[in-house]
């Protein structure tokens, strides 16, 4: 059977068609990518005004901003572990003007908490940059009876179900830190989850627990009192901010890494060029020692990584944590 010829004088017109539209959208791509920023850039936290990821971006905002030649206008909008803000951002326009500075508990660790979300790391929000990362201190009562991290292993094991250990609530990074131990070990602790990391944190000052994942500014500054005992960090190399303390993976815990790292987002299909200037921005005003002085004096240890590479870390974090999550049984509805 031939072809029908109406359909053979139409396929070329078509295809022209469809090259022109491809032409002008990349067109139009290139030119809002040429002419960015042209207006305020506003940053999402998808925390209340205080935490860990409004301070990352306010320390950020000003210099950063003089970099881009705009203002940065802060946004906080918290709730349900960031994955509100973190839906908002993937559903808004790819055109660099809401940039998300999300968490890692957001991006990796509730997709696998939550029955179900209307957004999709992997495919909606595109990596820009990590910006820092705030390890745990794996800190313990001063009556405990161990001096390092060595001896803890070993009195851990000795003691199953005898330790128990506090924590912001179920699913939170400090939960995980601690599955992830009682995994790698072979130890038995008991998860104690509280209402928040305030209640956690004084439970074991108090003695109510033995253990607990800290993070690090609130670990040093009870050590330094002499209330309590940090015997590791839980990052895989040592902290810039406490550079005395050993790793648990230093310590025979090979492999061991966790953190609550904090990095900035925009939605998918942002042009790479925009993307690329806003990494190229921030990693410049990290290099600046103010603002290094002040992630420091913070516990955060300022990172600055490429797109590919902060893709690559969010990818390997969002496979490990939906097996530590499963193997923990932790849930949220």
């Amino acid at each position: 059977m031939q072809p029908n010829h109406q359909v053979k004088k139409w396929m070329p017109i078509f295809f022209r068609y469809i090259i022109l539209i491809a032409g002008v959208m990349a067109l139009n791509t290139s030119a809002m990518a040429q002419n960015y920023p042209n207006k305020p850039i506003k940053i999402i936290v998808p925390a209340t005004a205080g935490g860990g990821a409004d301070f990352i971006a306010r320390t950020l905002s000003v210099q950063l901003g003089e970099y881009l030649g705009e203002t940065i206008v802060i946004e906080n909008k918290s709730g349900a572990s960031g994955t509100i803000a973190a839906e908002y951002v993937s559903k808004s326009p790819p055109n660099g003007y809401l940039v998300l500075m999300a968490q890692s508990t957001s991006m990796v660790i509730a997709p696998h908490l939550y029955k179900s979300l209307n957004y999709d790391t992997i495919k909606d929000l595109l990596p820009v940059t990590q910006v820092a990362q705030m390890p745990f201190v794996l800190a313990v009562t001063s009556k405990l009876p161990v001096n390092n991290i060595k001896e803890f292993i070993a009195y851990s094991k000795a003691n199953p179900g005898k330790l128990n250990f506090s924590t912001s609530g179920n699913g939170a990074g400090s939960h995980l830190a601690g599955e992830m131990f009682n995994s790698a070990t072979g130890a038995k602790m008991v998860h104690v989850p509280y209402k928040g990391a305030g209640p956690a944190l004084n439970a074991v000052v108090a003695g109510e627990v033995q253990v607990a994942f800290i993070p690090i500014v609130a670990a040093l500054s009870l050590v330094k009192d002499g209330r309590l005992k940090a015997l590791a960090v839980t990052t895989a190399a040592r902290s810039m901010a406490a550079k005395d303390l050993p790793t648990l993976a230093e310590s025979g815990l090979a492999g061991y890494d966790i953190n609550t790292w904090f990095g900035m987002f925009v939605p998918a299909n942002t042009p790479a060029p925009i993307v690329d200037l806003i990494y190229k921005e921030t990693a410049r005003a990290l290099k600046q020692p103010e603002i290094r002085d002040r992630f420091l004096k913070e516990g955060a240890d300022p990172i600055g990584s490429t797109p590919a590479e902060f893709s690559a870390l969010v990818k390997a974090e969002f496979v490990k944590f939906a097996k530590v999550v499963k193997d923990s049984g932790a849930k949220l509805e």
